[in-house]
C-alpha cells in the first residue's frame, strides 16, 4: 500500500502539459504514492454545468493532498453560451473550482513564495527571495455579490450615496480569519529564520474590514518579538517592492490584495512560469501553479513547466518528504543556473518535457 494518497487534478490547456512534466520529476524521485486522476475543469463545466463535480471532491476526501494543474475559466457570460444545448436556461452559474476548493475545504493559507534563483534570464534582480501568505477564504472573493443595490441596503448609512442601478460586492473579513493568516505567517518566519513580516492592507480607506485584519495583524505579531514587524497601504507596496524588493521577506495580506501582490513578485523572479503556490488548511493541501490554462498553447508542450514541478516541491515540503523536497530544488536551480535548457519564455526552445527530463538528469 503507498504510502500517500494524492488526488491528481489536471485539468485542462496546458494543466494536462505541465502535469505531465511534473510526473516526470515524481517518478525520478520515486515518491511513494498512488495518484488518482480527478474530474475538474471547463469541459466538465461545458458538459455538466459544474466544473468541479462531487465525485471528485468525494474522491479528494480520501486522499492526504491534491496536485492541481490548470483549468480555463470564462467570464459568465461567455460560459452560459457555451454550455451544451440540455443545460441551457437551467440556472447553471460559472464558479471557479480553486475558489470553491479553498473554501469548502477551508484551504484559508495561500502560500506563494516567490524566488530569484541565479542564472534565470528574466530576474527583475537578483537575490530576490520573499514569501507572500495570501488570506484564502475571506475578503472579496467570497462571492457575495448583488447585480443591483438591494431596497433593504438603503437603511445602511452612506448606501444613499450609491445609485440603485450599482452591482455591488461584499468584502468579508473576520477577526479569526486575520489572525490565523498573520499567525501562519509569522510561524513560517520564526521556523525557516526570516527576519521581517510585512501586513498589506488598505486601512487608511476600507477602514472597517481592514482594521479588523490590521488589529489581528498587531495582536500576533507582538507575540513575536525577534520578528521584525511592519505594514504598508497596498499602493504603496507595489512601488516599494518594486523599488527595494531586497527588503522584504514575509508578506501577509487579505485575499484581493493577496492575488495582486503575489502576481507582481512572481514576475519579479520570471513570471508565471515560475509562480508555485500552496493552498493549505489544517489537514489538507491543494499545490498549483499560479499560471492559468494558456488553451491556445495546449497540447503543445511549449510552457515553463517549472512553476509546477516547484509545485511538487512545496507539496513534498507539506508531507514531510524535506529531503526530497530539497533535491528537487536544488536540481531546479542548478538546471536554471547552466541555461543549456530553456523554454521559450526564457529566450530558449525547449520543450515543456525537455525541461522536465533536465531536472529529472539532475536528481
Amino acid at each position: 500500500m503507498a504510502k500517500y494518497r494524492i488526488a491528481w487534478l489536471a485539468g485542462d490547456g496546458v494543466g494536462r502539459d505541465v502535469s505531465d512534466a511534473a510526473w516526470i520529476v515524481l517518478e525520478r524521485l520515486n515518491v511513494d504514492a498512488e495518484y488518482i486522476q480527478g474530474d475538474i475543469g471547463w469541459e466538465f463545466w461545458r458538459t455538466e454545468g459544474e466544473a468541479l463535480p462531487k465525485r471528485t471532491l468525494d474522491m479528494m476526501k480520501t486522499t492526504d493532498c491534491a496536485f492541481f494543474g490548470a483549468i480555463t475559466s470564462k467570464g459568465v457570460d461567455k460560459a452560459d453560451k457555451e454550455l451544451v444545448p440540455e443545460l441551457q436556461g437551467k440556472g447553471y452559474s460559472y464558479r471557479s473550482p480553486i475558489v470553491r476548493m479553498r473554501q469548502l475545504l477551508d484551504l484559508y493559507i495561500c502560500l506563494r513564495p516567490c524566488k530569484a534563483y541565479p542564472g534565470n534570464p528574466l530576474n527583475y534582480k537578483e537575490g530576490i527571495d520573499l514569501v507572500v501568505f495570501r488570506e484564502n477564504t475571506e475578503g472579496l472573493y467570497v462571492g457575495v455579490e448583488y447585480a443591483h443595490v438591494p431596497e433593504e441596503f438603503y437603511a445602511v448609512k452612506g448606501m444613499e450615496k450609491i445609485p440603485r442601478s450599482a452591482a455591488i460586492s461584499l468584502r468579508s473579513i473576520s477577526p479569526e480569519g486575520s489572525e490565523r493568516i498573520v499567525r501562519a505567517a509569522f510561524e513560517f518566519a520564526s521556523k525557516h529564520n526570516r527576519k521581517r513580516v510585512t501586513a498589506v492592507h488598505k486601512a487608511n480607506v476600507i477602514r472597517q474590514t481592514d482594521a479588523v485584519f490590521m488589529e489581528a495583524a498587531r495582536k500576533v505579531a507582538a507575540e513575536y518579538p525577534g520578528i521584525q514587524f511592519d505594514d504598508a497601504n497596498i499602493d504603496a507596496m507595489g512601488m516599494w517592492l518594486l523599488k527595494n524588493p531586497l527588503n522584504y521577506d514575509v508578506i501577509v495580506t487579505t485575499n484581493l490584495f493577496g492575488d495582486i501582490i503575489s502576481d507582481l513578485c512572481a514576475q519579479m523572479v520570471g513570471g508565471l512560469g515560475f509562480g508555485c503556490s500552496g493552498n493549505i488548511g489544517k489537514d489538507y493541501a491543494v499545490f498549483e501553479p499560479t499560471h492559468g490554462s494558456a488553451p491556445k498553447y495546449a497540447g503543445q508542450y511549449k510552457v515553463n513547466p517549472i512553476a509546477t514541478i516547484l509545485a511538487a516541491k512545496m507539496m513534498l515540503d507539506w508531507l514531510g518528504e524535506a529531503d526530497k523536497a530539497a533535491q528537487l530544488e536544488q536540481s531546479v536551480a542548478d538546471v536554471i543556473a547552466e541555461g543549456r535548457v530553456r523554454t521559450y519564455d526564457m529566450g530558449g526552445d525547449s520543450s515543456t518535457l525537455d525541461m522536465a527530463r533536465a531536472i529529472a538528469e539532475k536528481l
